[in-house]
């Protein structure tokens, strides 16, 4: 059963606690689901249809989308419960329903006249993206002529829209700005490069597009972005007011928590009944060994979700009131890959305390830890980055390493 304790210190915002556990007890009701295709989404190295079309019935994929065009609107707390809920049957299912309802609310930042072709045209639309600038846009009349290529891009086959990132060059060649530009899928050829040992059945393959013409309109500025100035209308919907960076880095550790508490449940109910092997011990429960090593690793995974619900709760608040000032956007970076680290020492004690049958291939762990070491790896989640930009911050240097902060 989903842990109730993934909502516990959220305050109310967008999304009220009632509607909240609704939607969370919606994602907990495709567990089994889940569960019963991980190994077939694992093997074939994509998140199989039918298990995408009970995210999008279960309304993962319109968690941040505007009422205004169907969606739940709903508010980060509400993606970490229901992320994290979905990763406790399968990681890479968990990944891809974030995502994709992660970039969907990305695109509503970009001008209305965007939002319209993409969500006007289809309420249902499926945004992934790729925010590293790997592409180069020139300028041409009425937008951008944008080539590239772009990696890790997660939910990539089942994508309708993709927001990749560029950098803009005027006419004599020098970079002007730093962008995300929206683009319809259709008008980018998908190459197969997502082989990988964890997390494959998100299927993140790269996107590549030539001389695609990207109207003005569909051109958002990273660094304008970063400092929270959007170029979508004034509109009462708190969401959209939510900090950049913070929400495109918390809304990662979801699945995280998800695949944490599987292992924990794994090993614990294992540990009823499973022999130590080499001692007294008829059950690993008796041992007081790995009674400790339990212990310790139910901390560090409690550790991880107190600092994310403790961030994801200061982004969620703060969206009223504009964005969260740069101190405490380095916090929440730190905070962030932090989380994620203790959640994999956690399941390294766990899969300690299992033993080697934890590598067995009939049995979840291996495709946990696998999952768990994969996704952790995220750029925005490198601890070393996010220690950096919050000791900085602490001593009064003023450099800044990254915009997504």
């Amino acid at each position: 059963m989903h842990s109730t304790t993934s909502t516990n210190g959220a305050s109310d915002g967008p999304t009220t606690a009632g509607p909240r556990a609704e939607l969370v007890a919606a994602a907990a009701a495709v567990q089994p689901l889940l569960r019963k295709h991980a190994v077939r989404g694992d093997t074939d190295r994509v998140v199989p249809a039918e298990v995408v079309r009970a995210l999008s019935d279960a309304g993962v994929f319109r968690l941040l989308t505007p009422k205004r065009y169907g969606g739940q609107e709903a508010d980060l707390q509400t993606l970490t419960g229901v992320s994290e809920a979905l990763g406790e049957a399968d990681g890479s299912a968990a990944w891809v329903g974030m995502i994709i309802s992660v970039t969907n609310w990305l695109a509503c930042l970009f001008p209305d006249q965007a939002q319209e072709e993409v969500f006007g045209a289809d309420p249902d639309a499926r945004v992934t993206g790729v925010a590293a600038p790997t592409g180069i846009g020139e300028r041409v009349p009425g937008g951008w002529r944008v080539s590239g290529r772009w990696s890790y891009n997660s939910g990539a086959p089942y994508a309708t829209w993709a927001a990749v990132g560029a950098l803009l060059k005027d006419e004599r060649g020098a970079v002007v700005d730093q962008a995300l530009v929206l683009i319809p899928a259709s008008e980018l050829v998908m190459e197969d490069t997502w082989h990988t040992a964890g997390m494959r059945g998100t299927a993140s393959n790269t996107l590549i597009g030539q001389d695609v013409f990207v109207p003005a309109h569909r051109v958002l500025s990273v660094p304008a972005a970063a400092e929270g100035v959007y170029p979508r209308s004034s509109r009462e919907e708190v969401l959209y007011g939510a900090s950049f960076g913070p929400m495109l880095l918390l809304c990662l550790l979801g699945p995280l928590l998800g695949l944490g508490k599987a292992a924990l449940d794994v090993v614990a109910g294992a540990a009823a009944s499973k022999p130590l092997s080499f001692t007294v011990h008829g059950r690993q429960a008796d041992s007081v060994g790995v009674q400790m090593q339990v212990a310790e690793a139910a901390l560090k995974i409690e550790t991880a979700r107190l600092h994310t619900h403790r961030a994801v709760s200061q982004v969620d608040q703060a969206a009223a009131a504009g964005p969260l000032d740069y101190p405490a956007r380095a916090h929440i970076r730190a905070q962030a890959g932090y989380a994620a680290r203790q959640i994999l020492e956690a399941i390294g004690i766990l899969l300690d305390t299992h033993g080697a049958s934890a590598f067995a291939e009939a049995g979840p762990l291996q495709r946990i830890w696998r999952d768990a070491n994969t996704a952790a790896r995220h750029a925005g989640l490198v601890p070393a980055i996010g220690l950096e930009v919050y000791g900085k911050t602490l001593l009064g240097v003023s450099e800044r390493v990254s915009l997504m902060v």
